[in-house]
């Protein structure tokens, strides 16, 4: 189909605001581990600066950083990325300001790992190594809601109040080196499983404080996190939250109580949800085509905030559908995004527009 110059946007390619942030496209890069800190000392190296890079001069609206711990003991693998201290801040710096210069917005994912800390990165050298990392290997103690392990992991150390309250701590002072970062944007990880999604779950929390218990206990965290980070992150930068909608099994957390938790987010000031699924417990889950939609669709029609939809969104023409159905305000793409850096340029030629403005000058002779 030849482009048309005249014809309408597609929603796909429209540009959009979150706070007094400009978006120019609907098209996030959702936030993926690279496990490429070679160092072990959580400083983005080169690898991230091609990895974001090349997705900033291929299209891309906004670029989520994989998840950036925001304590050395937070990190799921040694090699992952974080912003505890200012020697990161510098090598983000760096990162960021690329981005941008591309026409890329860049948000980063604070994240802590919880009782999932402290694996073995997946990569494929280390495909034979299965569980925690040892300390004597570089790895660490983990922490959780309780001491119950996820299975084929150690037990962690359950957390005290006072430990509970440096958590809470800890994301603020991630978020405030995010801005001297040149961050655009933050997302909190709740997702997959890991610390924030385990207080949430009632199949891992199974505290009897005001951390645990009913609803209102396991979603405490999350709150005083998301309410910490919105005080002290500036006023106008979007916070996004990203959010596992169901741990797939009976009796765990599921969409009604996401539903909750997002409206009460909304009241606290978060901007935009990104929804996902599962991770806090083993669950089977029936993994296809846009196959957690359905869960943005439901949330987004509780709020009135945006909701970004994500899992193997990989398709122009269905990424667009998605929009048009008013499934979500964003998609979200990444293992497509792994395999093709320029995804947008490549929606925007099969959804019939010609935009330029998607390529750096230099790749303009490259254009669909």
């Amino acid at each position: 189909m030849a482009p048309d110059p005249v014809a309408a946007v597609p929603a796909l390619l429209a540009p959009t605001r979150l706070r007094s942030l400009e978006i120019r496209n609907r098209i996030w890069l959702a936030p993926m581990c690279q496990y490429m800190v070679e160092a072990e000392d959580g400083v983005p190296t080169d690898w991230h600066l091609v990895h974001l890079g090349a997705r900033a001069t291929g299209g891309f609206g906004l670029l989520i950083t994989e998840a950036t711990a925001i304590s050395p003991d937070g990190r799921i693998s040694p090699q992952d990325t974080g912003l505890w201290n200012d020697e990161q801040v510098e090598a983000w710096r760096r990162i960021t300001g690329f981005c941008q210069e591309q026409g890329a917005k860049i948000a980063v994912q604070l994240a802590h790992a919880g009782r999932k800390a402290s694996t073995w990165p997946a990569l494929p050298r280390f495909r034979r190594r299965r569980g925690t990392v040892p300390e004597f290997a570089s790895g660490w103690r983990t922490v959780g809601p309780t001491s119950d392990p996820f299975p084929g992991l150690d037990a962690p150390d359950a957390l005290s109040r006072e430990e509970i309250a440096q958590v809470v701590k800890d994301f603020v002072a991630a978020a405030r080196r995010a801005e001297e970062a040149g961050f655009d944007a933050v997302e909190l990880h709740f997702a997959h499983g890991y610390l924030v999604h385990e207080f949430l779950s009632p199949l891992v929390n199974t505290r009897d404080d005001e951390y645990g218990g009913e609803g209102p206990g396991r979603r405490r965290l999350a709150l005083e996190i998301a309410s910490a980070v919105r005080e002290q992150w500036p006023a106008e930068r979007p916070l996004i939250v990203r959010l596992s909608a169901t741990d797939w099994i009976d009796g765990g957390w599921d969409i009604e109580q996401s539903l909750e938790l997002a409206q009460e987010l909304e009241g606290v000031g978060v901007d935009a949800l990104h929804v996902s699924t599962g991770g806090a417990v083993i669950a089977d889950i029936a993994v296809g085509p846009e196959y957690q939609v359905g869960f943005a669709r439901t949330l987004r029609d509780a709020v009135s905030m945006p909701v970004a939809a994500v899992g193997l969104i990989t398709d122009p023409v269905g990424a667009q559908t998605v929009l048009e159905r008013g499934d979500a305000d964003f998609v979200a793409v990444g293992r497509a995004a792994l395999r093709e850096p320029s995804w947008p340029q490549r929606a925007a030629h099969e959804l019939g527009m010609r935009d330029a403005a998607l390529y750096p000058g230099a790749y303009q002779r490259g254009s669909w």
